[in-house]
């Protein structure tokens, strides 16, 4: 890799700003100084110092995001805040987020430039499930679970995929569960609500897939993946299959 693309990689300038920094002589390679921004080196094994500070080369990043309602996900939107405002200080080039919430709902969203893993995280063969904390008016009998774990008409050409519900409270109007499911249509949990007589009130996503929502994180804040968050997510894309 040349040392101008590594330095850029690394988010220390532009391509002219890091080429202008090489030519003072502020880089090194295993000690020694080069002013050559076409300098080759091994980005994984030679050592690299910028202004005396060694660089650990890292072109992929993971973020988990927990995204506040009132913010659009998208990359950039000519009217309305993006989740990518809420990450303008953070590293990592080409930074977009895997999937979509509503604008409304909140919860857990990964991230990364890694799009070979988040192509496979939403690829539909996989099945990736994903969880979601709903708030509902109506009311849940037996017969309408049932309906959303086997599959409910929501107006396309056919049922949702199972699901699993998990009943947390439910008073004559209203109900709270948790529904998972594995696949990601549009306003999906709101439209299986609506089909069983019901209407969502207050959406938030807990986990997708083996990443679950950090209980720590304040809404709006975001944190960098861990090694085994990352390796996690990885591996399951590896062993999930269609069902």
């Amino acid at each position: 890799m040349r040392l101008d693309k590594f330095l850029c990689d690394m988010q220390l300038g532009t391509r002219s700003q890091v080429k202008e920094s090489i030519k003072k002589g502020l880089v090194t390679v295993n000690g020694t100084p080069v002013r050559t921004p076409d300098f080759k080196l091994d980005e994984r094994n030679d050592m690299v110092t910028y202004m005396g500070q060694a660089l650990t080369y890292q072109n992929l990043y993971y973020y988990m995001l927990h995204k506040p309602a009132g913010v659009v996900t998208a990359t950039r939107d000519n009217h309305e805040s993006t989740v990518m405002d809420l990450l303008s200080d953070v590293r990592g080039k080409d930074l977009s987020p895997v999937g979509r919430l509503d604008k409304d709902t909140e919860g857990l969203l990964l991230i990364t430039n890694d799009g070979e893993l988040a192509h496979k995280l939403l690829s539909p063969g996989k099945h990736v499930a994903k969880t979601y904390y709903v708030e509902c008016t109506g009311t849940l009998t037996e017969e309408k679970q049932v309906l959303l774990e086997n599959g409910v008409d929501i107006g396309d050409n056919e049922l949702t995929r199972p699901a699993e519900v998990k009943l947390i409270s439910q008073s004559d109007c209203s109900y709270i569960m948790e529904l998972t499911i594995t696949e990601g249509r549009f306003h999906q949990i709101k439209r299986m609500v609506q089909a069983v007589g019901g209407c969502v009130t207050y959406l938030k996503r807990l986990s997708m897939g083996t990443l679950s929502l950090d209980a720590n994180l304040p809404k709006g804040a975001c944190r960098p993946l861990t090694e085994k968050e990352i390796l996690d997510l990885k591996q399951l894309t590896k062993t999930v299959s269609a069902r």
